[in-house]
This record gives structure tokens, C-alpha cells and sequence, in this order.
């Protein structure tokens, strides 16, 4: 059972008699004293069992086992939540469970999705609490693109309307006699020589715009933010538009591709009215993006009236027994190679993130590629608010210890603000008091966070929870 527990709870018992700890850093630095569990935090979790010396990985849903093999053993114990106590979690990694507030431990540095969409993190809170969240972009593309592609060969006959309609022949025992006679009533149309209309022209976007391009159709895009990434993987016979309604009017089928995002200026029915309107009146679209991306009311206004098509693997209160819908179970990233590439990126990103402090494919976090840690230097990250004069604050803090910073980056991202920076420990006396310089740091006005990166894997944090210090 996780609950709170005291610290002189914690004094009592043996197995936490190393928390606070002196250890000798890495073989180039000098001793260096950090503090770890003091203060009661909000849930501690598996006292007894917890052995110093290891990052604890929280897991939601069951990730694949290949991915989760990518933690080193020796550094990583990983703890599926309903198998026993998950206390002390330093990261979590999760596909669809929707992850609320009171499940983020004080202890969790940063979250992991393994899946692209990360609708079911409370990304904007995670924000305020100074804590990275990360995202698997690309790792199941290709499982979504064939998906999508599937969904344009369904939409183009009817397919499942004949399989139902064979099953139910053969149980009258008329199957043999009424094949050939009934085909007539699922015609439908080839692909190729037709136009795709890709909205969105990211990872899965791009590779779906290659390969039907492929099968001979002619290929349209929309995307207003196009990446040189994804621009590089388009077929070299494409053609841009400047709108979503410019992309879809000549479309015989539109593959929507986009994120969900909700609030002003969101994406939210953002496949409304005025966009379906100028759609062709046999137009399929495919949307294995979000289902709230398209206006049901509008969509259902559509089928009625003409011989559209539409396909999702999203669920529609509205739409789910239309005769022109095809409504599939959420399958765009289940496949067993696209769960594994998701857990491996996923396991990639926390590993790197928590042993050097590189971020890389983070929602809510500035992009940080670091150099490597100067021989004989201490790294320590500093998350603060983006706000004027907290990082004049900090390098003073440094500078009051007579610290020498050796090398640092500062990068910003909407209103979080991340900081790394190498420290040269040289002292004329014996050891090094950075236990005092962190405590500063992190009640700084406007400090979230701040970490040793390095050193006994899940020592090392500290945070300022609402004026209190937490290490």
C-alpha cells in the first residue's frame, strides 16, 4: 500500500541507511556528498525493498518486453503498476492509460509515452511540476500508414459489406448458388490514376503519401508546418496547397494526419462543415489520426447525401452503424513490431534522459543535445519557469560558491525553462559540499528542479514543491 510515510519512519529503517549517502561520483571527480529522501514525500512507496543504486521504471499497460530490455539491468529496476509496490518510481512509461496527477510521484523526474498522441498525459500540468514528458514520433508509422492504406481498399469496395453478406448466404445453405448472381451489389473502384489528398505530412503522413504514390495515385498535401525531414520523404510528384479545403476539393480519397489538440485555434472538429463541403460527393476520408478531429454531425450530413465513404479506427456514437462508415477497433499501432519500436524509443529517451540529461522528442520540453561532460566536471540541471532574471539567479548561485562553470546551455520552450551545466569541483580543501549548493539552487525563486547528473542512478533530486525543499 503506498501512503505517506515519515521521515523518522524512514531513519528506522536499514535499507534506507544509505540514502544519505557520500559517494564517490565517477572515477575523474572528487567525493561528492548529495542528500537523497529527506522529508516526508508524497508517496514513498516499497521501503523495505528498495535498494539505493538503481532508477526505478514505473510501467503502465504492458509494455513490450524487447523495449524494456534496453535497461540496463545492473542500473534499472523496471515495476509494473498492479504487480506489488510501484513506490520511488524515478520515470514512467505508459501507452493509452490515462495518467492522472495523483498517480506522478514527488520522486518521477519524466514520462515516457510509448505511441505518438499524449492526449492521456496531463502534459500542461507535468509542465507546471517542472517534469519533461516524452513521445515516440515515427515509431509506429509504418503500422498506421498500411492501416490507412487498408482503409483506402476497404472504402473503395465494399468489402466487409460482402463478407457479411457471404456469411449470412452460407447460413441459409445458398452461398454456392448466389455468389456469382449477388457480386454485382459490391462494386467499387481501383486506386490507381485517383487522387490522395494527405492532411498532415509528418512521419505517418509522408510515408503514406510514398507509397501511394506507389500504387499510381496522384498525391496532394497539406501541411503548414512541413518539416525538411518529412519533406525529404515525399514522392517527387506532389502537390502543396496552401489549405485544407484547396487539398481536399479534387480528392477521390483524404487521409487526415494531424494532431488532436484541444482549445483555441485547436484542431478540435477541425474536419467541419466548411471543409466537407467542397469534398467530392464520393469522396472517402480515412481518419486514423483522432476522432475528434472530425465533426460527426457533419460527416453523417455527408454519407446521407452521396456515396461517400468514411474510415476510422476510432470509436462514433454517431456514425459507428452507418451504412457508408466503416468504424474499426483502435488497431493503427497494434502490431507487435510497431509496440516494440514505441518501448525501445520510449526506453531510449528516459535512459538518456536521466543518465546524461539530453532531452530528445519531448512535447513540452526544449530539445537539448549535449555535449559530453568535461573529464573531471559535475553536471547539474537546473528546470526553472521561463521568466526574466531566474537564470542571472542561479549562475549566482554558482558564482557565490566560487564555482567555476565550465560549459552550460540554457533553452526554453513556451513557459519551462532547462539548464545544464558542468562544473569544475576544485578545491584547495577535501571534498565538496554540493549538497548546500543544490539546496540553494533549487529554492531559488523560480527553480522547479534541479539534479546531479551523475553517480548513484536516482540520487541526486531535489525539488521546490510550493516554497518547501524535497530531495
Amino acid at each position: 500500500m503506498l501512503g505517506r510515510i515519515s521521515a523518522s519512519y524512514i531513519r528506522s529503517q536499514p535499507s534506507v541507511a544509505a540514502f544519505r549517502i557520500n559517494i564517490r561520483a565517477l572515477s575523474d571527480v572528487p567525493d561528492v556528498e548529495v542528500e537523497n529522501y529527506r522529508n516526508e514525500w508524497k508517496t514513498y512507496g516499497d521501503i523495505e525493498n528498495y535498494t539505493p543504486g538503481k532508477f526505478t521504471i514505473q510501467t503502465f499497460n504492458k509494455i513490450s518486453t524487447k523495449g524494456l530490455k534496453l535497461f540496463e539491468e545492473d542500473k534499472y529496476e523496471i515495476r509494473a503498476t498492479g504487480e506489488g509496490n510501484v513506490g520511488n518510481a524515478h520515470a514512467v512509461l505508459l501507452r493509452s492509460h490515462k495518467l492522472q496527477e495523483s498517480e506522478i510521484m514527488h520522486t518521477v523526474r519524466a514520462i515516457a509515452r510509448c505511441g505518438a498522441g499524449t492526449n492521456n498525459i496531463p502534459v500542461a500540468r507535468c509542465t507546471e511540476l517542472g517534469i519533461p514528458v516524452f513521445n515516440t514520433p515515427g515509431a509506429n508509422a509504418n503500422a498506421v500508414k498500411e492501416l490507412v492504406i487498408a482503409g483506402m481498399f476497404l472504402g473503395s469496395r465494399r468489402v466487409i459489406d460482402g463478407i457479411n453478406h457471404m456469411k449470412e448466404l452460407g447460413r441459409q445453405g445458398l452461398a454456392k448458388e448466389r455468389v456469382e448472381k449477388d457480386k454485382s451489389m459490391f462494386g467499387g473502384q481501383e486506386l490507381k490514376g485517383k487522387t490522395l489528398a494527405v492532411v498532415g505530412l509528418g512521419h505517418i503522413g509522408a510515408s503514406t503519401a510514398r507509397d501511394a504514390a506507389a500504387l499510381g495515385m496522384e498525391i496532394i498535401g497539406y501541411d503548414p508546418a512541413l518539416s525538411i525531414n518529412s519533406a525529404l520523404k515525399l514522392p517527387n510528384e506532389i502537390t502543396l496547397c496552401d489549405s485544407i479545403s484547396a487539398a481536399v476539393a479534387n480528392a477521390d480519397y483524404i487521409s487526415i494526419n494531424i494532431p488532436y489538440i484541444k482549445g483555441p485555434n485547436g484542431t478540435h472538429g477541425i474536419i467541419g462543415k466548411d471543409v466537407i463541403r467542397v469534398m467530392k460527393p464520393n469522396a472517402v476520408l480515412l481518419n486514423f489520426a483522432r476522432g475528434e478531429l472530425v465533426d460527426s454531425e457533419a460527416m453523417k450530413e455527408f454519407l446521407d447525401n452521396g456515396d461517400g465513404r468514411y474510415v476510422s479506427d476510432f470509436p462514433d456514437d454517431l456514425l459507428w452503424d452507418h451504412k457508408n462508415a466503416i468504424i474499426l477497433p483502435h488497431l493503427g499501432a497494434s502490431t507487435e513490431e510497431a509496440e516494440d519500436a514505441a518501448a525501445a524509443m520510449a526506453a531510449d529517451t528516459i535512459a538518456d534522459y536521466l543518465e546524461t540529461g539530453t532531452i530528445k522528442n519531448s512535447v513540452n520540453f526544449p530539445t537539448a543535445s549535449l555535449p559530453n561532460r568535461p573529464e573531471g566536471s559535475i553536471r547539474i540541471s537546473v528546470i526553472n519557469k521561463n521568466q526574466p532574471g531566474v537564470l542571472a539567479s542561479i549562475t549566482d548561485v554558482f558564482a557565490k560558491a566560487k564555482l567555476n562553470i565550465i560549459q552550460q546551455i540554457n533553452l526554453s520552450k513556451a513557459d519551462i525553462a532547462y539548464n545544464v551545466l558542468d562544473i569544475d569541483p576544485s578545491w584547495d580543501h577535501e571534498g565538496v559540499s554540493i549538497k548546500d549548493l543544490q539546496k540553494k539552487l533549487t529554492m531559488t525563486d523560480g527553480v522547479l528542479s534541479s539534479r546531479i547528473v551523475f553517480g548513484t542512478p536516482g540520487a541526486g533530486y531535489a525539488r521546490n514543491i510550493d516554497g518547501e525543499y524535497w530531495v
